[in-house]
């Protein structure tokens, strides 16, 4: 198993007792104490949880300035991304003039597309060359290309964006609290996502329940600002209006 799956597992089991063992995890993980302490020592380091004698407690909001890169996070919650951008595929009409934000969620989107005469703009190389290969008309933003997230950034590209008007927009974010709102670690990624979005008639952002109760660096967007589509509504945010769960087909 990758590391990186052991600590989505590891803090998806704190998320639901609040409180770990090693002893409970290397059960569960098959796996050394030794190994185990060594993601509990390194999540702590990363703010994602606090490490206490003989295991962890959940911190109710970690703040982490890491970015994840592309290639990281392809195989991660790869179920629950699935269905939440299946949901959002299914909001885009033929009428509609759509931006695709940079990120793994948003490029899932793709996958389940419907619709045949949608116009899309994005600041994703990978997501411009899969529309325009399934036909798309795509209209590809310029700018600097970072090469962690493959999102292009820079002036250049926020003053291509305010010049169009979206129908609909599809964000990604790190991190998700009501106080902080959404965040991501590089202000400027955090300055083109904001920039789309006050494009936009219709703001979805796309994260799975692990993002909820984690902050980033840098705010793009109110929690308010965007309809939230996740997997899981987490304790302490059942009663926003703005969140849709997308529950699991049978």
């Amino acid at each position: 198993m990758l590391t990186q799956q052991r600590h989505e597992i590891i803090l998806e089991l704190l998320r639901e007792k609040g409180s770990i063992t090693v002893t409970e995890v290397k059960d569960l993980l098959d796996t050394s104490e030794s190994t185990v302490r060594r993601d509990i020592t390194a999540l702590d380091k990363e703010g994602k949880l606090e490490k206490v004698f003989g295991g962890a407690v959940e911190l109710k909001e970690r703040v982490t300035a890491y970015e994840y890169s592309v290639a990281e996070k392809m195989g991660l919650k790869l179920e629950e991304k699935d269905r939440i951008a299946k949901y959002a595929a299914g909001l885009i009409q033929d009428e509609d003039f759509v931006y695709i934000d940079a990120g793994t969620t948003t490029g899932d989107i793709l996958k389940f597309l419907k619709v045949t005469r949608a116009v899309f703009v994005t600041n994703a190389v990978v997501h411009a060359q899969t529309l325009a290969g399934r036909g798309f008309k795509v209209l590809l933003v310029g700018g600097e290309l970072k090469s962690t997230t493959e999102a292009v950034i820079g002036n250049q590209a926020m003053n291509t964006i305010r010049g169009y008007h979206f129908t609909k927009g599809f964000f990604g974010t790190n991190g998700l609290t009501r106080k902080s709102g959404c965040t991501t670690p590089d202000a400027n990624e955090a300055a083109v996502k904001a920039a789309a979005m006050e494009q936009c008639r219709e703001c979805y952002v796309l994260c799975d329940s692990s993002k909820f109760d984690n902050i980033s660096s840098v705010t793009f967007a109110d929690f308010y600002r965007s309809t939230i589509i996740t997997d899981r509504i987490p304790s302490g945010y059942e009663d926003c209006a703005n969140i849709i769960e997308v529950q699991k087909e049978q």
